[in-house]
């Protein structure tokens, strides 16, 4: 089934040359159609799809997705729109940034996939990485399966100089403690959102993500 057609990316590429209110009011409709209710019933559909594979995501749509207005209190950069649609679905939300969850954005420039621990707070982040370093053998064996090293390749994220004492011995084997996040993404081509595949190719992608999401989740929750 195809949920975009030409028109999804077209209006992002127009909004980039024209990134102000009045343009966007002059454009709404064209948003509604050709933007938001699409991606909303896409992310309706992928939610009631990832709810098969994890029970505890109990959230709809309108939880999932993002504003398309950018915060601009503390940016240099004042145009009010971003160039994509994006949500994430877990059992917070997009309200709860702690909660592991499948992120995803679609724009003219990218489509992309991803999850793991972005948002981490002081205690989480101990729970993540004495976790891993009581069962190094068994977060390894995740972070090297086969369908999580096709999708997604490593994980990412900021690192920390120094760590607590604790965990300084335990670094020096697995350096990955080191590291403040805990994410993976994956980059597609944009035109794949309109593809018919595209449910397909995100529950795919969802499908891999879930060993090494519920890994962090045992860990946070």
């Amino acid at each position: 089934m195809q949920y975009f057609n030409d028109d999804y990316l077209e209006f992002f590429k127009e909004l980039a040359a024209n990134n102000h209110k009045d343009w966007f009011d002059e454009n709404r409709k064209r948003y509604e159609k050709s933007v938001k209710d699409p991606f909303k019933n896409f992310i309706a559909d992928l939610i009631a799809e990832s709810q098969k594979m994890d029970p505890s995501i109990k959230i709809e749509a309108k939880d999932a997705i993002f504003r398309i207005n950018r915060d601009i209190r503390f940016s240099k950069d004042k145009t009010p729109y971003k160039l994509d649609r994006s949500a994430i679905i877990s059992s917070g939300g997009r309200k709860d940034h702690s909660v592991p969850g499948f992120y995803l954005a679609f724009g003219p420039e990218h489509l992309t996939l991803g999850g793991g621990a972005y948002f981490l707070k002081p205690d989480q982040l101990e729970k993540v990485r004495r976790g891993i370093m009581n069962e190094s053998k068994a977060f390894d064996k995740l972070i090297s399966e086969k369908a999580f090293k096709a999708y997604y390749g490593e994980i990412q994220g900021e690192e920390n100089k120094r760590l607590p004492k604790e965990f300084q011995e335990a670094a020096e084997a697995n350096p990955i403690l080191f590291k403040k996040q805990f994410y993976f993404m994956h980059h597609g081509n944009p035109e794949g959102i309109l593809d018919k595949n595209l449910m397909k190719n995100c529950i795919d992608h969802f499908k891999a993500a879930q060993p090494i999401q519920q890994f962090l989740k045992s860990k946070i929750m």
